[in-house]
């Protein structure tokens, strides 16, 4: 199984001007990020989003009622139907910077029959009005961001008040056994089989590279005391995924 030739791989790590390289690149994955989610991840993508999910939801009303909640980098928007199907009473926006993957998102809102809004949106430009949104989630985008500081502050801007923020992100790999055996797969085996899958090598590259440029869990959430937020954080799966929580105060 010979794997395609590399593509461009944009930049990865803090205030990188890398906006139009990750708008590119996930558009030309869009068709086949769903299926490449579910055989890297093993599936355990979908228990992550929803325990992401019970954090984002724990203080809204019964079924979501009445909450806004907007999903930042929503891609195809599993997190925004995860959401939607568990708080039916909630509005749930979700924004991206990428039109071909929202359009595959609004195709399985229509296909399962779920309410939900789907938008163009930069997410360090978001096109709200302040203290709009109960709840903003970010599921696996947010290392993408050219600037965290900046994505950070928006969050804060367009919420209101005791609202909640709910980061789920790929920390970089702890040190130890696991942590090295994690991060050989996620430098020499995962980008072979996105690169196959996908048939952009560059992606499934830039993945990883992605990963281990980003703050550890406990940095990530300094930066998010630093905006305002009052802050903790769980690890999943070894510390393979990680769950931010952020409260405005």
């Amino acid at each position: 199984m010979t794997a395609p030739p590399p593509a461009s791989i944009p930049p990865v790590g803090d205030k990188q001007d890398k906006g139009r390289d990750v708008q590119a690149m996930f558009a030309s994955i869009a068709p086949r990020y769903d299926l490449l989610n579910r055989v890297l991840s093993l599936g355990i993508d979908r228990s992550w989003r929803r325990e992401a999910t019970r954090e984002a939801l724990a203080l809204t009303g019964p079924n979501g009622a009445g909450a806004r909640v907007l999903d930042v980098a929503t891609g195809t928007a599993d997190f925004a139907l995860e959401l939607k199907a568990t708080a039916p009473g909630a509005e749930i926006i979700g924004s991206d910077f990428v039109p071909e993957m929202l359009a595959i998102g609004r195709e399985k809102a229509r296909s399962r029959q779920i309410d939900i809004l789907l938008e163009e949106g930069d997410a360090l430009n978001l096109p709200y009005p302040d203290a709009s949104f109960d709840v903003i989630t970010c599921a696996f985008g947010f290392r993408n961001f050219a600037d965290y500081a900046r994505g950070l502050a928006e969050f804060h801007r367009v919420l209101r008040p005791s609202g909640r923020l709910v980061i789920l992100e790929f920390p970089p790999p702890r040190p130890g056994l696991f942590g090295s055996i994690f991060r050989f797969y996620f430098r020499q085996i995962l980008p072979r089989i996105g690169a196959v899958v996908s048939g952009n090598a560059g992606a499934y590259t830039y993945l990883p590279e992605s990963v281990l440029a980003f703050p550890d869990p406990e940095r990530l959430a300094g930066l998010m005391r630093a905006t305002g937020f009052r802050t903790r954080f769980k690890l999943l799966s070894f510390g393979i995924a990680a769950i931010h929580v952020g409260d405005k105060g």
